[in-house]
């Protein structure tokens, strides 16, 4: 018999759309995110009612490709807020696929809490045959109920998986299984609501993050530029000129560019922008001082973070410093 709803846990969900909230129309293959209504979507997952008691706030409703830093102070605070509450015992954040490890990297940095934070999503509209959206959204409500989740930072829950924010990424345009975990591995598995986790994270996260966007209406503006054989020196200047604050350059192999966009990625350091050297690979470390004279041309490493989430981390450190060095000190620590 499940609990009565006096006992159960309190767990708020936070919709922003995506996906799991999309509709198909006549089972075409094409589809709306965003369509259905948080609402619509506990409505079919009756079971929820066994795990906690909802509450639930539409804070977006968009297809995650639109997600921007507006909706992500927004976004921060309503989680804020949530956590803040001492009768909640946990969020889960509906979302889409795309933008979905930003964002779980955005909140990881910037909420406050050890209570746990889970975003989950769906590959299927909600129309489709065999939608994955239900079991996801049972799994995640499960793991934001659970008091043992507690500290391990911010959450990604998909496909019977538990993801760090951190280490999460989207690896397949249309399958199932497209989260992995690129370097330090799974925080654990759910499945059909029980959970088995694994080691907590090493890096600096939420309650102990140094970040803050309470007061701020906007976010120091980050491009990324791609590498390429035969790479000028266009794009960098592009940005510049369009009045980016930070440049993430997703180079080739351990973070490298052609001599001419290098030119123009110190000139852009010389001019007062930070420069950070990730990599397109999708893995490994991109270290410091190795082909690219960081030292002398002021740049910064990435470390383990990919080009979208070194985006993230830099645009929040540039919240605080404009100092290479220290900013070079966060992608160690994060």
């Amino acid at each position: 018999m499940p609990a009565s709803s006096s006992v159960l846990p309190s767990v708020r969900l936070l919709a922003t759309g995506g996906t799991i909230a999309g509709a198909q129309a006549n089972h075409a293959r094409g589809y709306k995110a965003a369509a259905f209504s948080i609402n619509a979507l506990i409505a079919a997952v009756p079971q929820l009612t066994e795990l906690a008691a909802l509450d639930v706030e539409q804070v977006a409703a968009i297809g995650s490709q639109d997600m921007d830093d507006a909706i992500w102070l927004r976004l921060a605070a309503r989680t804020q807020a949530t956590v803040d509450t001492p009768t909640i015992a946990g969020v889960v954040i509906s979302h889409g696929t795309d933008t979905m490890e930003e964002t779980a990297f955005f909140l990881n940095l910037v909420v406050r809490t050890s209570k746990p934070v889970v975003l989950v999503g769906a590959m299927r509209p909600a129309t489709a045959i065999s939608a994955d959206g239900p079991m996801n959204l049972y799994n995640a409500v499960a793991v934001a109920a659970q008091p043992a989740v507690s500290g391990r930072g911010v959450l990604v829950v998909a496909n019977d998986e538990i993801h760090f924010a951190r280490e999460v990424a989207k690896t397949n345009t249309t399958q199932l299984g497209t989260f992995r975990a690129t370097h330090r591995g799974l925080a654990g598995l759910v499945h059909a609501g029980r959970l088995h986790l694994y080691a907590p994270p090493v890096r600096r996260h939420t309650s102990d993050s140094e970040f803050s966007v309470d007061g701020l209406s906007s976010l120091p503006r980050v491009d990324i530029v791609y590498a390429h054989a035969g790479m000028g020196r266009e794009l960098i200047d592009a940005a510049v000129r369009a009045g980016a604050r930070g440049i993430v350059i997703a180079g080739v192999g351990d973070g490298n560019l052609a001599a001419p966009a290098l030119a123009a990625a110190a000139e852009a350091v010389r001019a007062g922008l930070a420069v950070v050297r990730s990599s397109r690979t999708g893995g490994g470390v991109v270290e410091r001082n190795i082909e690219v004279d960081d030292d002398t041309l002021g740049f910064i490493a990435a470390d383990e973070l990919n080009p979208q989430k070194a985006r993230v981390l830099l645009s929040l450190g540039l919240t605080r410093t404009r100092d290479p060095l220290a900013l070079q000190e966060m992608f160690f620590t994060y």
